[in-house]
């Protein structure tokens, strides 16, 4: 299995000055191309982690924020990703728009949100999502579906539609700072541009190309 890349290079000339904000001229692409059903979910991520040991894991979560922060996602925070991610904060991101042809990989450090920012966030949750938080005790192992389903089925009765439900203490956000930015551009022959944004200990930015 092998695709041919035709797509347009990528050249240091046209590049933001900062990483976040070339990020968010590629992300409003694929959300056009999503819109013509191109991509499906183009906020999906690959979130990669390690534990304490070096032993890595990795998962699809959806992003649901980005400024010149970095990039937010939510979970349980005694999911795995979240206690791998309490003894070591080094994450990796991967975007992967494949029928564009790019990729963006981050490296960095991630921080729990506040919990006023956690809270808005959740806020804005569809109400079964809301449940959701407090039916799954994410990662955990579990007798059945059924334990699951009952659980939910507990918490429908106790919090119906149309009334407030309070946000999961064990519950909340991840803000990824940045260290490196990679956009990746598949190009013809295999010989695609990479271009990778580098932090600078003066909060500026090197940019430097990498073989493919």
């Amino acid at each position: 299995m092998r695709a041919h890349y035709r797509a347009e290079g990528l050249d240091e000339s046209s590049l933001a000055a900062h990483p976040m904000d070339q990020f968010a001229r590629w992300f409003h692409q694929a959300a056009q191309a999503a819109v013509q059903g191109m991509i499906y979910e183009p906020n999906a991520m690959i979130v990669s982690t390690a534990d304490a040991d070096g032993h890595p894991s990795s998962r699809t979560v959806l992003l649901k924020q980005y400024d010149e922060h970095g990039f937010v996602f939510y979970t349980n925070y005694d999911s795995r990703k979240a206690r791998e991610l309490a003894v070591n904060p080094h994450a990796a991101l991967l975007f992967p728009w494949h029928p564009m042809a790019r990729q963006v990989i981050v490296t960095g450090t991630a921080r729990r949100t506040g919990r006023d920012e956690t809270a808005a966030y959740f806020r804005t949750r569809p109400h079964g999502s809301q449940l959701g938080a407090w039916a799954s005790a994410q990662s955990s192992v579990i007798r059945s579906r059924t334990e699951l389903d009952v659980a939910y089925d507990e918490l429908s009765t106790r919090y119906p539609a149309g009334t407030q439900v309070p946000v999961p203490p064990h519950w909340g956000g991840f803000r990824i700072a940045p260290e490196t930015v990679e956009f990746w551009q598949g190009r013809e022959n295999r010989l695609h541009d990479r271009l990778r944004y580098v932090a600078e200990p003066d909060g500026t930015w090197r940019v430097e190309r990498l073989s493919p």
